[in-house]
């Protein structure tokens, strides 16, 4: 028993920042007293006196705002950091070493008794805050669930849920590379002027007042060299674990890619004689901050 409140101390320790001294995990942290408490209410429930399980998990809801079922099943070093709104159900099963946050719900979706009907989260997994995980799945080890995702299907071991619903991202898509574009063969007629010179139609557009205005919401979206990855705190710590960044980067380049056509296509026009008026004006960095202001 005490060893077992010894790694619980430990791995609050190891895992918070702001943890200072083991005296205050042990008398501050309302997720470590949930976690003892629910630990006295499930051995009440797995012996046959359930309404006194019950009333115990009821007590400890008052005490800490963390509602644990006395049916579920808590792993070793469970930290359950601030912890206020967390709900666990009956028939959930957290693994050794997971962490969740405050405001998260391991609940279901059907009201049939004698059935799984809340998640499972197997070793390792950290669970941002105002996360629900809803239905009688299996979230794999070391997986991540994103702040505010709604999971609803299972996650596969290492990967990251983000979003509502929530778009799983496999451990090898987290980084992904864009390929360059592909040259484009130049479309002017002998003797006529080359790509770099200006024409009327040619609106100097580029991807990058755009590219520029997504970094600018994530200055630190390089990670330092040689820093840790265990443990995530809140589940997501790369803006590339977000999709819409990705197809956002896809559709830059596919405009970039679309407007380098254009322009070839509106000076093979005007070497055939054709003039193309073009009132588009460029579009720089500043006129694209108003468009979004």
């Amino acid at each position: 028993m005490f060893s077992q409140l010894r790694e619980d101390i430990d791995c609050i320790h190891q895992r918070d920042p702001a943890a200072r001294s083991r005296i205050e995990i042990l008398t501050c942290y309302p997720g470590l007293h949930a976690i003892l408490v629910h630990r006295l209410a499930h051995g009440l429930w797995r012996r046959g006196w359930l309404w006194a399980g019950r009333f115990t998990s009821h007590l400890g809801r008052i005490l800490t705002g963390i509602e644990i079922h006395p049916g579920a099943q808590i792993g070793k070093r469970v930290f359950i950091d601030h912890g206020f709104g967390v709900v666990i159900g009956e028939t959930a099963v957290v693994g050794d070493d997971c962490t969740i946050y405050q405001g998260v719900t391991l609940g279901g979706t059907r009201l049939y008794k004698g059935e799984k009907r809340h998640p499972t989260l197997e070793e390792g997994v950290v669970v941002g805050a105002g996360a629900q995980i809803l239905g009688g799945f299996t979230v794999g080890a070391h997986a991540r669930i994103g702040s505010n995702a709604v999971v609803i299907k299972p996650v596969p071991a290492g990967a990251t849920a983000v979003g509502n619903p929530a778009r799983v991202i496999l451990k090898e898509d987290e980084h992904p590379t864009r390929e360059p574009l592909p040259p484009q063969a130049p479309t002017e007629a002998p003797g006529q002027a080359t790509d770099d010179a200006p024409l009327p139609c040619q609106t100097d557009w580029t991807a990058k007042p755009l590219q520029d205005l997504l970094q600018r919401g994530h200055p630190n979206n390089e990670r330092p060299a040689g820093e840790a990855t265990e443990f995530a705190a809140y589940a997501v710590d790369r803006r590339d674990d977000d999709p819409l960044i990705k197809v956002l980067h896809e559709l830059i380049d596919h405009a970039a890619s679309q407007e380098k056509r254009i322009t070839r296509l509106c000076k093979a026009m005007e070497d055939l004689g054709q003039r193309v008026e073009n009132g588009q004006k460029p579009l720089d960095a500043e006129r694209l901050n108003r468009m979004v202001e």
